[in-house]
């Protein structure tokens, strides 16, 4: 029964996207290629998207979400001003350890555990935390850079699971682009079957030095939520989804932290609420054999 009620919810995804969508041959929207997922996402598409379009899979102890913070730089953006921790956690993502707590909406709790429970668990992405403790015994953060044959980072891949379930949490691939409405904005590709859910976000820096992302515009063609579905022979369906908003704010704490506050929201109304602690990776290892060196019996 639950496979039923997932596929006649993809379903009507899919012929939402047929209604609201725009038809566009893919090369005239290179700000929005990405990969489109099978039926099932799991932790090994980004490998086998990278086998078929000829990519080299790079991995390591200190790879960063982006490789260099520079690359939003614009007339309204100056990736100087960041505050060095801000800096060094994206460009340097692998060296951090995240812990997340979540807080949904009471009036779209229902709506979120149906389509996570039904949707998100068939095809092993986007599986978001419903319960605050429900990732109380942490998540793993595998980054993997994706290159060309010339070595310039394509993709670079964050894959997030559950340490309690094992359920990937998401699996998305990260560029920078820059879409007609705006400058240079962070790119996040989800893959979902047969399509994607693309994020635009343009970076703000704070007087702090702290960042924000911000996927919000008016029309298509600004930074915001993308619902891609593969047309077939070079073509895509593109929703420009512009109810869905989204902003996230990274900022240094007092403690030597960074943290990390994501707003999700509908028409204005709050959908939900993710904050991350981002601690040293190093310092995540030690505390935790240290915790062990307590409670284990001498």
């Amino acid at each position: 029964m639950r496979g039923l009620i997932g596929r006649v919810a993809e379903s009507v995804i899919l012929f939402l996207c047929f209604l609201f969508g725009r038809r566009i041959d893919r090369s005239s929207v290179p700000w929005l290629d990405g990969p489109t997922g099978p039926a099932r996402i799991g932790t090994g598409f980004h490998r086998s998207m990278a086998a078929d379009a000829g990519l080299e899979v790079r991995t390591g102890d200190d790879l960063g979400l982006l490789p260099d913070c520079a690359l939003l730089d614009c007339d309204q953006f100056d990736s100087s001003r960041l505050h060095r921790s801000v800096r060094d956690f994206y460009e340097h993502t692998s060296l951090y350890h995240l812990d997340v707590w979540s807080q949904w909406s009471p009036l779209f709790w229902p709506f979120g555990w149906a389509l996570i429970h039904f949707v998100s668990r068939r095809m092993e992405q986007l599986n978001f935390p419903m319960y605050p403790l429900e990732t109380a015994r942490g998540m793993t953060s595998d980054i993997e850079q994706l290159l060309d044959k010339s070595g310039r980072v394509v993709f670079t891949s964050w894959l997030r699971r559950n340490l309690a379930s094992g359920l990937v949490i998401y699996s998305g691939l990260y560029s920078t682009a820059t879409p007609p409405g705006h400058g240079p904005c962070v790119k996040t590709v989800f893959p979902v079957p047969r399509g994607s859910a693309t994020v635009l976000l343009r970076p703000e820096v704070q007087a702090d030095g702290s960042l924000k992302l911000i996927s919000s515009g008016h029309r298509f063609g600004d930074p915001g939520f993308y619902r891609v579905t593969n047309g077939g022979r070079g073509r895509l369906r593109v929703w420009y989804v512009r109810p869905i908003k989204e902003v996230f704010h990274v900022y240094p704490d007092s403690d030597g932290s960074v943290r990390t506050d994501h707003f999700l929201t509908w028409w204005g109304l709050s959908v939900l609420h993710l904050h991350y602690r981002i601690t040293p990776a190093k310092d995540s290892r030690d505390a935790g054999r240290l915790l062990q060196g307590v409670v284990e019996p001498h």
